[in-house]
């Protein structure tokens, strides 16, 4: 006879059930497959009772939180009787069920002063000032205004109660999976903000939108769950200033830096300073490796995770041909004495601003002739780009300095077929064969900071006092460049510094990283021994 693991017979026992089938679990819940984690009752009673209470914590205000009110003023004040939205985005997925480091979107670190990895799926709102008495969202009746236009509130997803499932399941947010996230209260102590719940997001952004006049702007590809709402409830009359007016102007917003950000670049390019010198330490050891490259990269990239956040961009460590590629970043050459390696690199701090330097080096510690008078013709570029630098001229102005330069040596060389006059004339430009990029990029919270600025604000606008921007010519010579002679082949040379301007000229952040050839081999020999 047959018996049941229950101990009923088969003519006592419940009529047998169906084996279930592969598909009958959902897609999206196969994850926790994995898990194996206990979902009784008395599993959830004992996990959620028996801890003591929270330490208490005052959280300090952050320093940049009288510049990022300033800020907030600023932007709020090109969009009044606007609701404008600014999502700090959500975590990207890497693989599968796992994410990338989370980091903030740019415009919300930069009008909340959060970095690192602050805060996931929090949106800053500025409801416009009409909005913030009465029944305001996320404020008390009578609560003052933080600006003339606006008043800002920082929608946030707070610490959950350690008798939430929350606290002990969720992998993503969960106290027991990544540590206990910040109060709201914590958070206004921080950012100098209004807080509330990120529950409550919906509601306050639909509030008077339409009918009630009130026009909502997002920021566009921050997040697109918040953007998702968004369109959701504007009225389909909405007209006028559009959601890529706010990205522009969050954008310009960043051309001129204020006390405190000058302070964050600086700190970065210290830091970045600091990992060059790691770098030129780790070379012999480069040097000894299949993937000497990556030698170099994972040396810089050690340092930034040490000192400050992460890297700012992917380091390029380009030695020898790899050079000639601009974005070189798959790093898994070899690294081979008598020949140069570039390495363009930055360490972004904690707030998130990040340097962005280069320096071309002899992997032995001398240059050769040939690397040298290459090397010497785009410092010599880079020092004329300084020269021009300054409040009063154009930001094209930096470029055009840079590019007579090169295209003078190259003429000095022989590689021009027409006269160097008529190579820097618009209808010429046979010299940027050999330099296909910009010499300057703004500099800041993101590596080509501003991006979105008008053209009339960025590539022809005045320098001014403030400016953070690179300057970074080069000379690429590719190995299967026939118009070059044999001895400049498989040569590519880039110096890059970072250049604050003041208001009587400008500082080269960078200037403590040697750029003299002379003086790059006296370093390189002592951080060799």
């Amino acid at each position: 006879m047959d018996v049941m693991t229950d101990g009923q017979t088969p003519e006592t026992s419940a009529p047998a059930q169906p084996a279930p089938q592969p598909g009958d679990q959902p897609l999206e819940s196969r994850g926790s497959n994995r898990s194996q984690r206990p979902d009784s009752r008395a599993f959830t009673e004992f996990i959620t009772s028996g801890w003591g209470p929270r330490p208490a914590t005052t959280a300090a205000p952050s320093p940049a939180a009288p510049y990022t009110a300033v800020r907030r003023a600023r932007l709020g004040a090109q969009f009044p009787g606007a609701r404008v939205v600014v999502p700090a985005g959500s975590f990207k997925v890497r693989s599968n069920d796992t994410d990338y480091r989370f980091r903030p979107h740019s415009a919300f670190a930069h009008l909340t002063g959060l970095g690192a990895e602050q805060e996931p799926d929090a949106v800053l709102v500025l409801h416009p000032v009409d909005d913030a008495h009465g029944d305001a969202p996320g404020g008390e009746d009578g609560e003052a205004v933080t600006s003339a236009t606006h008043r800002a509130v920082l929608y946030v997803r707070p610490l959950a109660g350690r008798d939430t499932e929350e606290f002990f399941s969720d992998s993503r947010y969960g106290e027991f999976w990544v540590g206990a996230r910040p109060t709201l209260d914590d958070l206004a102590s921080v950012t100098g903000i209004e807080t509330a719940h990120l529950d409550g997001l919906r509601d306050a952004l639909a509030k008077d939108v339409g009918e009630g006049g009130v026009q909502l702007l997002v920021v566009p590809d921050a997040d697109e769950t918040v953007e998702a709402v968004v369109e959701e409830i504007r009225a389909a009359e909405d007209a006028g200033l559009t959601d890529a007016r706010l990205a522009e102007a969050l954008s310009e917003l960043r051309l001129l830096k204020d006390e405190h950000e000058v302070a964050q670049m600086r700190e970065a390019v210290d830091a970045t300073i600091a990992g060059f010198a790691e770098v030129v330490r780790a070379l012999p050891r480069a040097t000894a490796h299949r993937r000497g490259e990556r030698v170099i990269e994972s040396t810089f990239g050690a340092h930034a995770r040490e000192e400050g956040n992460a890297v700012g961009y992917e380091t390029i460590a380009a030695s020898g041909e790899h050079a000639t590629t601009l974005h070189w970043t798959d790093n898994d050459g070899q690294v081979r004495a008598g020949e140069l390696v570039l390495v363009d690199a930055g360490v972004e701090v904690d707030s998130l601003y990040t340097a962005d330097v280069t320096r071309t080096l002899p992997v032995d510690g001398t240059f050769t002739d040939v690397q040298r008078r290459v090397y010497q013709a785009v410092l010599d570029a880079a020092d004329a780009a300084f020269a021009v630098a300054v409040p009063g001229n154009r930001f094209r102005d930096v470029h055009a300095a840079a590019m007579e330069v090169i295209a003078a040596r190259l003429g000095e060389w022989g590689l021009l077929p027409v006269p160097v006059e008529e190579a820097l004339s618009p209808e010429g430009q046979q010299h940027r064969r050999w330099m296909v990029h910009g010499t300057s990029h703004h500099l800041g919270l993101d590596v080509h900071d501003c991006a979105l600025a008008r053209r009339e604000l960025y590539l022809d606008a005045v320098i001014e006092p403030g400016m953070v921007f690179t300057i970074e010519p080069g000379l690429y010579f590719k190995s299967d460049d026939l118009l070059v002679p044999e001895e400049y082949r498989g040569i590519g040379v880039r110096i890059e510094d970072d250049v604050l301007i003041t208001a009587d000229g400008n500082e080269n952040l960078s200037a403590a990283l040697p750029r003299r050839p002379d003086d790059v081999e006296a370093w390189m020999a002592g951080l060799l021994g």
